[in-house]
């Protein structure tokens, strides 16, 4: 019941949210000659920006795949896939992407996939997603801060903010990592303050839980230590990973059959708005993205703007839901199937 609940509430909050932004983005706007540029637009293209998509997904089954291997574990790649598309559909309709890696457990879990051994594969692909957006984050900071303002403005503040949240957020992770010592005392300590506070009630068995917990990062930590080449190539490919889905705003331009800028440009933008609002807790940071969305990107595509953001938000988003939501259908039909099979037969 508590599941079908968050369920229940996470869906409402989805909807509102993006009931919310498109009543704020589009009003006061003709939505017929928008869904006319909409329909111009070159389908070449656009078939290409959701091929971008599909990759971006698959970039990271690729990783799991690559990171299972390493460390001894027979899986599928049809599988790695399905729980990629699992989890950027959790992470799609959660607030700050919450709900993906538990719910890739979940299906690893099925497939009879060690959980210490999954749950450290996801962890390191949670750290290299991150500290990619911080190396982008940082470098535009120090060398493009002139090329960001231009664009963004008055926003700029919301560009800084997102890279100190990666910032911070990474950094939490080399501690609980690196330090088990110190990340032990701070949640311990922090456990007890919000239970003096009476924020949280006193249960033994949830510090229990948060001290084995702490085992999962020591692990981390000692195979970073003696896979150093592995864990160099697992954030190469989520730098091209992240940067074929950035790029799904240049191909939206070029099928509106937009020239002046280049791919680079356009790219680096994108990325601008990822990095400022992965942390923020939205679902897919919906109503934020568009708003950073409308304040860079009115130089690049003037008049078409609002159907620019349509068709590439629509795909990077909208879109990567939809086929993610349509993947994980068919991991609900496809994996553990095997092993129930297995057991009927023993059964019998």
């Amino acid at each position: 019941m508590t599941d079908k609940k968050k369920v229940i509430l996470n869906s409402i909050f989805l909807i509102t949210v993006f009931s919310l932004t498109m009543y704020f983005v589009f009003r006061g706007k003709d939505i017929g000659d928008i869904l006319e540029a909409v329909r111009e637009a070159d389908g070449r293209y656009l078939i290409l920006s959701l091929v971008c998509v599909v990759l971006f997904i698959i970039g990271e089954s690729v990783i799991i795949f690559y990171m299972m291997r390493t460390l001894g574990a027979g899986v599928k790649m049809s599988h790695c896939a399905l729980y990629s598309f699992v989890g950027f559909f959790f992470s799609c309709i959660t607030p700050s992407a919450s709900g993906g890696q538990p719910m890739q457990i979940y299906y690893m879990k099925k497939d009879r996939l060690p959980v210490p051994v999954t749950t450290l594969v996801l962890m390191i692909v949670t750290i290299t997603y991150k500290a990619v957006l911080v190396f982008i984050g940082v470098l535009l900071c120090l060398f493009g801060r002139d090329f960001v303002g231009s664009y963004l403005g008055d926003m700029m503040w919301v560009f800084y903010l997102g890279v100190a949240l990666n910032v911070f957020c990474v950094t939490l992770m080399m501690i609980l990592v690196f330090a088990p010592g110190l990340a032990k005392w701070l949640m311990v300590t922090g456990h007890t303050v919000l239970e003096r506070l009476h924020i949280m009630k006193h249960k033994e068995s949830r510090l229990e839980k948060l001290t084995e917990s702490m085992d999962v990062y020591h692990e981390t930590a000692s195979f970073w230590a003696g896979h150093k080449r592995v864990i160099l190539n697992v954030f190469l490919l989520t730098i091209v990973q992240r940067c074929i889905l950035f790029t799904v705003t240049y191909w939206v331009y070029r099928s509106l059959g937009l020239h002046s800028y280049g791919i680079i440009t356009i790219t680096l933008l994108q990325s601008v708005i990822s990095v400022s609002v992965d942390m923020l807790p939205l679902p897919g940071g919906m109503g934020i993205s568009e708003t950073l969305y409308m304040a860079m990107f009115v130089p690049v595509f003037g008049e078409l703007m609002l159907p620019s953001m349509l068709l590439s938000r629509g795909i990077s988003y909208y879109g990567q839901m939809m086929i993610s939501a349509v993947m994980t259908c068919v991991a609900h039909l496809v994996i553990g199937r095997n092993v129930k099979k297995k057991k009927e037969r023993f059964t019998c």
